[in-house]
C-alpha cells in the first residue's frame, strides 16, 4: 500500500542521503506511455512527487513519434487480452481528451480490404470479434467499396471500421507532458538509466542515472525499447527476458493525387509481425504508406531501407493497383519492440505485459508495448494506477 505523504523532491539525481525516498514515484521512459502515466499518478495523487527520466534530450523521440498515429478500434487481439481491453477503452478516452484539450485529430474511418476467399474469412472472424466488444464495423461490397475510393481495389470487399482515426502524437504528447509538469511533475532528460536497485526491507528502489541516482517507492518501467533490460536489471536470472526488435520502413508518396479520403489496410496476416503496409494519412492529409516488417538485431537501426521500396509496392498494388515504384521514396522508420521473435505470435498473438512483478513490490514492468501502445495509453496510465492504488477513472 502506497504511503500518500508528500516527498521531498530532490533538487537534483543524487538522492537524498535521509533515509526517504526522494520521489514517491519514478517513471522510467518519456514516450506516450511514460508520459501519460506520470501524468495519471502526478494529477489523481497530488499528496505524492513523481519524476519521470527520459534518456534522450526530448521526450518522445523514439516509437511514439515513429508510427502511423493511427487511433485503432481494437481489431486485431484476442478476446479477454489487455492490447483489446486496452485498445477499446484508450480510443474512447484518447477522442474524449482530444476533443477536451484540441488536440489535432480526426476520425477518418478506415477499410479493411480483403482480395482473396481466405481474406475474406479473415475479414469474418474480425467482424464476430467487433460484434463481441461492440465495436461498430460493417461490411462493404466490391463495388461500393470501388463507389466511394475509385481507385481502390477490394475483390471480395472490405470490412468499415468508422472508430478508427487519426492523432497528432506529438501534440498529444506535449498535452500530457505540459499536464505532468502543471501537477508537480519533475522530468529529468538525458538520464538513461544504468542500474536499478531494490532498497533494504522493501522500502523502494535506487535507480542509477549518469551521474547520481534517484530513489523512488514506485517504480513505473515504461521505457519502450530498453523496458526488458531495465526488467532485466531487478529480475532474478531465472525470469530475465529477452528483447526482440522488428523495424519498419515508412514510404512517402509522390505521385500523383490519390483523391482517397480514409485508411487502407490489407487483411491481416496471421504471426506477422505487423499489420501490413497499409495507406494512413498524417492530420495534413499528406498520404504516407508503411510500415512493412524487417527483424533487426538492435533498437539503433534506424535508417530507413532503400531497397525496400520494390517489395512495399507489390504489397500496395494489390489494393491501389495504379501506384508506381518511383513514386514511393522511404521517409522514415521506427522500431517496435517485441517480447516475442519472429517465430511467434505476430500482433495478435502477442499481449502487452502489464504487471506489478512478484517479489518486487512497487515495481510495474510495462514490456511489448507495441502497436495499439499509443491508441491504448491512457487506458495504460489508468490500469497502472489501479495496479497500485486500486482505484480508477481519471
Amino acid at each position: 500500500i502506497l504511503r500518500t505523504t508528500p516527498r521531498r523532491l530532490a533538487s537534483t539525481l543524487s538522492g537524498s542521503g535521509s533515509g526517504q525516498n526522494d520521489y514517491t514515484h519514478c517513471v522510467i521512459g518519456g514516450g506516450v506511455v511514460g508520459l501519460a502515466v506520470a501524468r495519471q499518478l502526478a494529477v489523481r495523487h497530488p499528496g505524492t512527487s513523481t519524476v519521470l527520466l527520459e534518456r534522450h534530450e526530448m521526450v518522445g523521440t523514439e516509437t511514439s513519434s515513429r508510427n502511423s498515429e493511427v487511433i485503432h478500434a481494437g481489431l486485431y487481439y484476442p478476446a479477454g487480452s489487455l492490447k483489446t481491453e486496452l485498445c477499446v477503452r484508450g480510443a474512447e478516452m484518447l477522442y474524449e481528451l482530444c476533443e477536451k484539450a484540441r488536440i489535432p485529430f480526426q476520425r477518418t474511418g478506415k477499410l479493411i480490404l480483403a482480395q482473396t476467399e481466405p481474406e475474406l474469412e479473415t475479414l469474418n472472424a474480425l467482424y464476430t470479434h467487433a460484434l463481441d466488444h461492440s465495436i461498430p464495423l460493417r461490411f462493404l461490397s466490391a463495388r461500393e467499396v470501388r463507389a466511394r475510393e475509385p481507385s481502390v481495389t477490394a475483390r471480395h470487399g472490405a470490412l468499415e471500421s468508422p472508430r478508427t482515426g487519426i492523432v497528432d502524437s506529438h501534440a498529444l504528447m506535449q498535452y500530457l507532458h505540459g499536464a505532468f509538469e502543471d501537477g508537480g511533475g519533475d522530468v529529468a532528460l538525458r538520464s538513461p538509466v544504468t542500474g536499478a536497485t531494490p532498497l533494504a526491507n522493501g522500502g523502494g528502489y535506487r535507480i542509477e542515472v549518469p551521474g547520481g541516482s534517484v530513489t523512488a517507492e514506485v517504480v513505473v518501467n515504461a521505457a519502450g525499447l530498453g523496458a526488458v533490460d531495465i526488467a532485466n536489471m531487478v529480475l532474478p536470472p531465472e525470469r530475465h527476458m529477452t528483447a526482440y526488435y522488428c523495424k519498419g520502413t515508412y514510404f512517402a508518396y509522390t505521385g500523383r493525387a490519390l483523391g482517397v479520403r480514409t485508411l487502407l489496410y490489407p487483411a491481416p496476416v496471421k504471426g506477422h509481425g505487423g499489420l501490413g503496409t497499409h495507406l494512413t494519412l498524417d492530420i495534413s492529409g499528406r498520404v504516407r504508406f508503411g510500415p512493412d516488417v524487417e527483424w533487426v538485431g538492435g533498437a539503433e537501426d534506424l535508417v530507413p531501407g532503400v531497397g525496400r521500396v520494390r517489395e512495399a509496392v507489390a504489397e500496395i498494388r494489390r489494393y491501389l493497383p495504379g501506384v508506381r515504384e518511383e513514386e514511393l521514396v522511404p521517409d522514415y522508420c521506427g522500431v517496435r519492440p517485441k517480447i516475442v521473435g519472429p517465430e511467434g505470435g505476430g500482433v495478435g498473438g502477442v499481449d502487452f505485459v502489464i504487471r506489478e512483478e512478484e517479489g518486487r513490490e512497487g515495481w510495474v514492468n510495462l514490456l511489448g508495448i507495441e502497436s495499439p501502445g499509443l491508441t491504448s495509453s491512457l487506458a495504460i496510465a489508468e490500469r497502472v494506477e489501479r495496479l497500485l492504488y486500486g482505484s480508477g477513472h481519471v
